[in-house]
């Protein structure tokens, strides 16, 4: 995918042109790894002494993104070999080595905390406080990551019995009511349909999410199925800041809609701020359920609607705004906050029309959005407003690109969801570093140049 450079006189690209250790600092003095060093740090004087220094193993696992060294082995190899790379992670000339045993017992321990997301809110929030995000558009997508390893052999299902023709008698279509309903409420919860997230806490809905590599399919440019073995990566974008607000990992057989009430959530009880206003994604996250998590939040959804096969509206356009005896649409006036109304005029070709004086075409439509919030959007759909907003969405599309090309985010080197997931925290966080380094260094010359 193309990256499309921002306008600004220094671009995250311009970051890797800088010396290493000019790099190094710019992002390490963005993080606060005192969480971090209080999980990792050995906690009992007793046992075997351990000589490590843990800060400098954390910089240097942040220093291996930002390097795309692609295994433990060779950023070990490196630290061996570089006097000046291993200054630069916080090594000193009396410090021995980590071993990829000792980074493997790092990353089992960081596996079972969320340190590295609450690391990230702060980040976050520093960026926030510092002035450099003021979003009012929200971007969701979800790009696939592979898996190294090599897909595991398909089991042979058993076959199942032959169903038996006819209708079912008053008492058997009961039985099977019965017995369908007990095992759609025992399914798990991401099994379920998303209607089911709306009302089950945050916590609950990241702590279930499915995180093992499993087989998925997409359709390509062309409209082919592409199928992969791995993961799904679902990310929030600020579209003018290109900061992640929100990421989730999930296996790669998770629809992406179901993972957009977490990000919803996460934004609405830890990132919400008084610009942000808009939230923008494209036709498979058309649900009834995304349309409802985004008015709880009081923000409006501007989302490409996916027909699935649904009659036309009879009286209203493909935008469904309504159409006047000669069909010809009206034309999107303004948005009602107090009473959630959408308010449309005569179209144009109307001017002239005898009908009009004769009480056929009215003058004014108006229309509530809680009558569909599918339909009926603020701004409505089809406008110019709408389709603005809806051409933002590409900031999410350009951010994955960022983590692929610069940020190893397809280089996921472990077997299990949870150290996966390790990585993939850590390649978040170190974009959003990378960001808000770059973001002060632009300030910085901004300010010499205005000088």
């Amino acid at each position: 995918m193309t990256i499309i450079r921002q306008g600004s006189l220094f671009d995250l690209q311009e970051l890797y042109h800088l010396e290493p250790t000019q790099r190094f600092e710019a992002v390490f003095s963005t993080i606060d790894i005192e969480p971090i060093f209080a999980v990792v740090t050995k906690k009992s004087r007793f046992g075997r002494p351990v000589g490590l220094n843990y800060a400098a193993m954390i910089y240097s696992l942040i220093a291996r993104i930002t390097e795309r060294i692609p295994f433990i082995k060779d950023l070990v190899k490196r630290l061996k070999y570089d006097m000046i790379f291993r200054l630069d992670c916080g090594f000193l000339v009396s410090d021995s080595i980590p071993s990829e045993a000792a980074y493997s017992r790092m990353i089992t321990v960081l596996c079972e905390s969320d340190v590295l997301e609450n690391v990230q809110g702060t980040l976050l929030h520093q960026a926030i406080s510092e002035g450099f995000v003021e979003d009012d558009t929200v971007a969701i997508d979800a790009t696939h990551v592979l898996a190294k390893d090599a897909a595991p052999p398909k089991e042979e299902q058993p076959k199942s019995e032959p169903k038996k023709r006819g209708r079912k008698s008053k008492e058997e279509r009961e039985q099977w009511l019965i017995e369908k309903a007990e095992q759609e409420a025992n399914l798990p919860l991401y099994d379920k349909k998303i209607e089911e997230q709306l009302d089950i806490p945050l916590d609950e809905l990241r702590a279930e999410i499915p995180q093992d590599p499993q087989w998925g399919i997409k359709k390509n440019s062309q409209g082919k199925n592409v199928f992969w073995y791995g993961y799904k990566a679902h990310l929030a974008v600020g579209t003018k800041s290109q900061y992640i607000f929100q990421s989730l990992l999930s296996s790669a057989n998770l629809n992406d809609g179901k993972a957009a009430i977490p990000l919803l959530k996460g934004l609405h009880e830890h990132v919400l701020f008084p610009s942000m206003r808009y939230q923008t994604m494209d036709a498979g996250y058309d649900f009834e359920a995304i349309y409802t998590q985004i008015h709880r939040m009081g923000h409006q959804s501007v989302i490409a609607y996916n027909k699935r096969n649904e009659p036309e509206p009879i009286g209203f356009d493909k935008h469904f705004a309504p159409t006047c005896v000669r069909e010809h649409s009206y034309r999107y006036d303004s948005f009602d906050h107090q009473y959630e109304t959408l308010k449309y005029t005569r179209p144009k070709e109307c001017k002239d029309c005898p009908l009009a004086n004769d009480g056929l075409c009215q003058r004014v439509y108006k229309v509530k959005i809680t009558t569909d919030l599918r339909r009926y959007t603020a701004p409505a759909r089809g406008s110019k407003t709408w389709k603005t907003i809806f051409k933002q969405r590409t900031a999410v599309e350009r951010v994955n690109a960022y983590l692929k090309g610069y940020f190893q985010l397809n280089n996921v080197r472990y077997r299990t969801g949870k150290r996966a997931k390790v990585h993939f925290d850590l390649v978040t966080l170190v974009y959003n570093a990378s960001k808000l380094g770059a973001d002060r260094i632009n300030r910085k010359l901004s300010k010499q140049q205005a000088a």
